[in-house]
């Protein structure tokens, strides 16, 4: 399991089956700098006028480009034989070199796996305590205190009064997982006010290695008055074969299926709204159920684009809610599950560079962005079918502990 690196850059895109290269990019003998010098705004206006009044031109590009995409460029098929026998003599190293990453990888999980079988022993410890079903150590208490700290290094932490609804005979440690979720950026913005409520019978969240690449996570459920189920896994799967550099592919996801008791169905909202007799000018109250945002529709993560969907805007949607899945999974997998006290105290921010004062030098006053202080009218009349409860916050979570 790998720990959390200080600097380590998030900018990197999750491997989905839709941005994963398969092949390598051609190569060409004349790659430099574009040497047009500059263009003007309106020579851009106007080929924009010219493509939106042709659509059928753009689509002609674009498929002539898609074409040209994995073609040799004639260059090595140029060069003199001595030459593309040496090129070709590289690319048997290559070949040999790829069987080598393949091995690698291959170890590398199995070590993940034999590793994880150390760790779990510790997890089964950390959810006795977080339940009630025991009590650290003395050992494990003086070793989480610090005692060796430096008294007149440590932060100093705001003393709070404790929550009124705890009570001092309590067992284990109350919504801890919950309050790790919300801590945890990512994890976060999909948790609604609603499903706090459910969330807060969250008892533990597992991991088990499949045994093909893949990996399952578990969430255990106390009783509660939202759903049966005891617990609700995701699987991730990977592809058979691997992608360059040998690197194990991303497939697809799989849910459990959420028994809902009755009314309780937090991935959906009743929007009511009101229908006038055109005759009788009587009005009647129409009820629809629609979907919502929720955590819980984590658990049924969105399929790969088919061939039917053939607008660009629609599948560049369809790829970002699946680079999101698979990086949520990745996170819980990697960052949640491993550090589940840290995310719970609030100290694996340090780690993720969330602790850091942004400057007010940093930004730059832009004399045409609109007056944000201006107001607004209040009376504006609210629709029918608003649901606050229905939307996931907009504010990063802040940590509950300190």
């Amino acid at each position: 399991m790998a720990e959390p690196i200080r600097g380590k850059r998030n900018d990197i895109t999750a491997p989905t089956p839709q941005n994963t290269p398969l092949a390598t990019a051609p190569i060409s003998s004349h790659a430099q700098q574009p040497g047009v010098s500059s263009i003007k705004e309106e020579d851009m206006n106007a080929a924009d006028s010219i493509f939106a009044q042709n659509p059928q031109i753009v689509q002609m590009i674009q498929g002539r480009l898609g074409s040209l995409i994995g073609r040799p460029s004639g260059y090595i098929e140029s060069l003199p034989a001595p030459v593309r026998r040496r090129v070709a003599g590289l690319r048997g190293i290559q070949k040999e070199h790829t069987k080598i990453e393949a091995q690698f990888q291959e170890e590398v999980l199995e070590l993940e796996k034999k590793y994880f079988a150390k760790f779990k022993p510790l997890y089964e410890k950390r959810s006795a305590i977080v339940n009630g079903q025991a009590e650290p150590s003395e050992e494990e208490v003086n070793l989480g205190e610090d005692e060796d700290e430096d008294e007149e290094t440590k932060p100093e932490v705001e003393k709070v009064d404790k929550p009124a609804d705890i009570p001092d005979n309590v067992a284990g440690i109350p919504e801890f997982w919950l309050s790790a979720m919300k801590n945890q950026v990512t994890l976060a913005e999909t948790i609604t006010d609603r499903d706090e409520a459910a969330l807060k019978h969250l008892t533990d969240i597992r991991l088990e290695y499949l045994d093909k690449p893949g990996f399952r996570l578990i969430f255990e459920f106390a009783p509660n008055e939202f759903f049966t189920n005891k617990t609700i896994s995701k699987t991730y799967f990977y592809q058979a074969e691997t992608g360059y550099g040998s690197e194990f592919m991303y497939d697809h996801a799989e849910g459990d299926n959420i028994e809902w008791l009755p009314g309780k169905n937090l991935t959906v909202r009743v929007e009511a709204k009101k229908q006038r007799n055109k005759n009788t000018k009587q009005t009647r109250i129409v009820k629809k159920t629609v979907p919502t945002e929720s955590f819980f529709r984590f658990f049924s993560p969105p399929k790969a684009p088919s061939e039917e969907d053939e607008e660009d805007e629609e599948v560049d949607h369809i790829e970002e809610l699946l680079e999101l899945d698979y990086q949520l999974g990745e996170d819980i997998k990697e960052k949640l599950i491993p550090r589940a006290i840290d995310w719970f105290t609030g100290e694996a921010l340090v780690y993720e560079g969330m602790d850091e004062e942004l400057d007010p030098e940093d930004f730059d006053d832009d004399e045409d962005e609109d007056d944000l202080s201006e107001d607004h009218d209040d009376d504006e009349e609210e629709s029918d079918d608003d649901d606050e409860s229905g939307k996931p916050k907009q504010e990063t979570a802040e940590c509950k502990q300190s």
